[in-house]
């Protein structure tokens, strides 16, 4: 294990080219735009800090990702904590801000465990490679391909169930 001290302007170029990513998957995680936003600069104030116990292990983007994912989990945590009240069936904005046509796939992804809707956020809102998911999820490949699978499965009975 070799530590790698950064330049912050490895860090600023990341943030700049993949801060859409970012968002997108903080913002599904925490279910709240301006809250995603607030996880995603608290994860890079967070990586800026920590950025020489970088280990040259693993790509930067990965490692971002998961100090960007357990920052929204985190944030997660905190407003669950701080609600007094269940949000009501159907409210909130709809993932990631898109047409309420979407709210049945919103509801039927929120319904999976927690390891598999961040696999399929990092896959299909980040664009990650297994490779990259693994790193940010803390887990072996075979398990965020088996996660996937898993995710996927659950998924298409969702969308049988409503087609029949």
């Amino acid at each position: 294990m070799v530590r790698v001290r950064l330049p912050v302007s490895e860090i600023e170029s990341l943030y700049r080219e993949r801060y859409r990513h970012f968002l997108r998957v903080a913002t599904a995680i925490v279910d709240d735009e301006a809250t995603g936003h607030d996880a995603v600069q608290e994860a890079f104030s967070r990586v800026l800090k920590k950025r020489a116990s970088f280990r040259d292990e693993c790509p930067l983007e990965a490692w971002v990702w998961r100090v960007v994912v357990n920052t929204a989990r985190g944030q997660r945590r905190a407003q669950a904590a701080r609600r007094e009240w269940p949000e009501s069936a159907g409210g909130g904005a709809s993932l990631n801000g898109r047409a309420e046509s979407d709210t049945g796939i919103r509801v039927w992804i929120a319904t999976l465990p927690e390891r598999q809707r961040l696999a399929i956020f990092l896959r299909y809102f980040a664009d990650l490679d297994y490779q990259a998911i693994a790193t940010a999820l803390d887990v072996e490949v075979g398990t965020v391909s088996a996660t996937l699978s898993s995710a996927h499965r659950a998924l298409r009975r969702s969308l049988e169930e409503v087609e029949r």
